[in-house]
Order: C-alpha cells, then sequence, then structure tokens
C-alpha cells in the first residue's frame, strides 16, 4: 500500500472574533492560491489515490478539495481520526481497515510528523520531521499500514510542487 500524507495549506491566523472554534478557521487567499499551484505539481508528479481521506476541520477540507478539483483526485471523505490530537495509533487503525492501493490524507501537525514516525520506526523513537504547509510525505508499506512498517519513498516540499507544474 502507498500512502500520501499532505499537511493542509496555509490558513488565516488564529482569531478568536472571526472564528471562535478553530476547526472553522478557513485557508487564506495565498493558501488557496499555492495550495492549487501545488496540487498541479502533485498531478504530475504522482498518481491519482483510490481514496483521499481528510480531517474535519475546514482548512484541511479546503485542501482536500482543492486536490479533487485540480489533481483530479477523488472526493474527499470525512476522518474524525484526523482531527488534531487524535495520534498515529488512531490513523494506522483506520487505514489498517482499507484495502485500497494507494491513499492520501490531508491533516495537521504536529501529528503527521508523528505518524509519519510511527510508520517509519518500530520501537517508540521519535524523528525531527518538519513538514511545511502543504508538504506530502510518500510511504510505501509491503502489506497494510503499521507501525514500523513503511519506507520513505518521498518528500516534497510545496516549493518543489510548484516546480513541478506544466513540465
Amino acid at each position: 500500500m502507498e500512502l500520501l500524507i499532505i499537511r493542509h495549506a496555509i490558513a488565516f491566523e488564529r482569531d478568536r472574533d472571526r472564528w471562535a472554534d478553530d476547526a472553522s478557521r478557513p485557508l487564506s487567499p495565498a493558501g488557496v492560491r499555492r495550495s492549487r499551484k501545488a496540487a498541479a505539481g502533485l498531478k504530475e508528479l504522482c498518481k491519482v489515490p483510490d481514496l483521499l481521506l481528510t480531517s474535519p476541520l475546514i482548512r484541511a477540507r479546503e485542501t482536500a478539495g482543492i486536490l479533487t478539483e485540480v489533481a483530479g483526485w477523488p472526493r474527499a471523505k470525512i476522518a474524525p481520526e484526523l482531527k488534531p490530537g487524535e495520534g498515529a495509533p488512531a490513523v494506522l487503525t483506520l487505514l489498517a481497515k482499507d484495502r485500497s492501493k494507494r491513499i492520501a490524507i490531508v491533516g495537521h501537525q504536529p501529528d503527521l510528523s508523528a505518524l509519519l514516525t510511527a510508520c517509519l520506526v518500530k520501537d517508540g523513537k521519535t524523528l525531527p520531521i518538519e513538514m511545511k504547509k502543504n508538504a506530502v510525505a510518500c510511504l510505501s508499506f509491503e502489506a497494510s499500514a503499521c507501525i514500523g512498517g513503511a519506507a520513505l519513498k518521498w518528500l516534497a516540499t510545496p516549493r518543489m510542487l510548484r516546480g513541478f507544474r506544466n513540465r
């Protein structure tokens, strides 16, 4: 199984006056613009996933919507396991239930770095992985998703993805 891990695009700064609930904070105009360019690059870089899962927070759902619109990916399904703070074991349990060959998820930091670490190492150690907003990591599992069962195929920054457009 192949897993694409995507951090949501740039959102507006936290502002309790505008968004009392941080889950409602949307992408900024710059975030939308850059996400569209990164999605176009991602379309050139990798195959369309069989399944796209997203955090229920609006900024992740908007990022997933851009991937659907620009890269031609399937419409995203909301996965509560991708909410901030849910943890890597919950996401891995969700992924292990699915038999798709290629799954993409859209979520949040620091949870995505923790998920990457959990996929790559078995002993509970941490890896200092920085995922910028709109970055994508591609992992490969021999079978289903599990702790320590992945190999890192590639990690692309948003700038790299934007560079793949219309090559």
